[in-house]
């Protein structure tokens, strides 16, 4: 799958088959993460890679808005340095790469948690105080057949403008 055809068509997953992903896929989506560029090239990140059921379980039962979490294959948390002006939106670029690269593999995820959400998992993945836990993204095989790329959005005119607010694109 070429990397436009992931954007149209990739969905949020949040329910999984139990079965394993590969440790080769496992792997070129951590990858997918590590290559990600990031501002000045500072690489403020870090991510925990949690296969373990009982652990997925916790963190699930932790990260109020992903109870999901608990059936994934696997998860990554991510984490970035606090004192990095730029590390949320690496991180964001990070997340996406990793999503993006699953889906080209078949494998749904989602993005777990937001701003406050995420405190009380952090001290369960043994997270530093110089680190801030951005999100939690479960990932695994999709439960439902998904209808790739039926996306709900605004109009394209409605949000995309061109050379200044309000002047429509063409």
């Amino acid at each position: 799958m070429d990397a436009f055809e992931a954007v149209r068509t990739v969905l949020a997953v949040r329910a999984y088959e139990d079965r394993s992903v590969p440790r080769d896929a496992l792997r070129r989506i951590l990858d997918a993460a590590h290559l990600t560029a990031s501002s000045r090239n500072g690489q403020p990140w870090h991510f925990i890679v949690i296969r373990d059921k009982a652990r997925l379980k916790r963190v699930a039962d932790l990260a109020r808005t992903g109870p999901y979490t608990a059936d994934a294959a696997f998860a990554v948390a991510v984490a970035v340095e606090k004192d990095s002006p730029y590390g949320m939106g690496d991180a964001g670029r990070a997340i996406q790469s990793m999503m993006l690269t699953a889906w080209a593999e078949g494998i749904g995820s989602n993005w777990v948690g937001y701003d406050g959400t995420l405190d009380d998992v952090a001290p369960a993945l043994n997270l530093p105080d110089d680190l801030k836990l951005v999100a939690v993204v479960p990932f695994g095989y999709p439960v439902a057949r998904l209808g790739k790329g039926k996306k709900r959005r605004k109009p394209f005119n409605e949000v995309v403008h061109s050379e200044s607010y309000g002047t429509p694109f063409s």
